[in-house]
């Protein structure tokens, strides 16, 4: 059998350059036809009502990750934050994290951090912003507000140090092909704000009227089994909850991500009282 075919983008870093540039044209082309309606307009001015906050701690210590690639991660975010900042999604616009973004290079500042790419850990220009993406995404999930494009991390990458989310709530951001957005889909205009310090990365949606209803992301079933070829995977599921604020009735229980992913890690990292029989 003959050599499988290399791909454009496989013949050196000018030609990966150039399928990225004709991957992010096809998209606006496609976002242009689509009368897509993105957000652009800023206003520092915070709207009165908080839907949802959070902090996110800037530097994790991760398994076999150089922690200069987490202080480089900051640099980057601080640069992301200031094109995000303000930003106000009118109803029927959509929030997009790279139209804001555009292309993290070295030329605006960005710094080498750690990058996912085909389940492989990396350093590139730019890394570290996803930890951006996946803040605004969990301020998503606590509103109404309707997610329109989001890649999940198929693999479980790191072992669990201090985590305080639900597992694979995260985002996957590539540019330009993976982005993350969302459309508000209410009768609101919304706000986001994000700014760091120098432990924390902070974030609220604000609007000009409170939310009728709070919202609560919870993780179950959470374990890991070994399938038949000795590969160990993470499950769980994760819900979202609806619950109206004056009444604290329950109004809805759904089902927002089903996980099942490879563990890419030292299995003696899996905590023995998490793990089932075979699969």
């Amino acid at each position: 059998m003959g050599s499988k075919k290399k791909l454009f983008c496989e013949y050196g870093l000018l030609a990966y350059k150039i399928s990225l540039l004709k991957e992010a044209k096809k998209k606006d082309y496609i976002d242009f036809k689509n009368g897509k309606k993105f957000a652009k307009m800023k206003n520092k001015e915070d709207f009165e009502y908080i839907w949802k906050g959070d902090t996110k701690v800037l530097l994790r210590k991760l398994h076999g990750v150089d922690m200069q690639l987490q202080k480089n991660k900051v640099k980057n975010l601080q640069l992301a934050s200031q094109t995000i900042d303000g930003i106000i999604v009118n109803p029927g616009e959509e929030f997009s994290f790279w139209n804001l973004v555009g292309n993290a290079t070295k030329r605006k500042g960005y710094l080498e951090g750690l990058v996912i790419s085909n389940s492989q850990m990396k350093k590139g220009v730019g890394g570290g912003l996803c930890q951006m993406a996946n803040m605004i995404h969990w301020l998503v999930l606590h509103t109404p507000l309707e997610v329109t494009e989001l890649h999940h991390h198929s693999d479980a990458l790191f072992p669990d140090v201090k985590r305080r989310v639900p597992f694979g709530t995260g985002t996957s951001i590539s540019y330009k092909a993976l982005d993350y957005r969302f459309k508000n889909t209410t009768e609101y205009p919304i706000q986001i704000r994000v700014w760091l310090d120098d432990t924390f990365l902070y974030g609220e949606i604000r609007s000009t009227l409170p939310l009728k209803e709070k919202y609560k992301i919870i993780e179950e079933d959470n374990h890991y089994a070994k399938d038949k070829d000795g590969i160990f995977y993470r499950n769980s599921k994760v819900y979202r909850i609806i619950i109206d604020k004056e009444t604290n009735q329950k109004i809805k229980k759904e089902l927002i991500l089903d996980n099942h992913s490879q563990v890419m890690y030292d299995y003696d990292l899996i905590p023995k009282e998490e793990i089932r029989m075979e699969i």
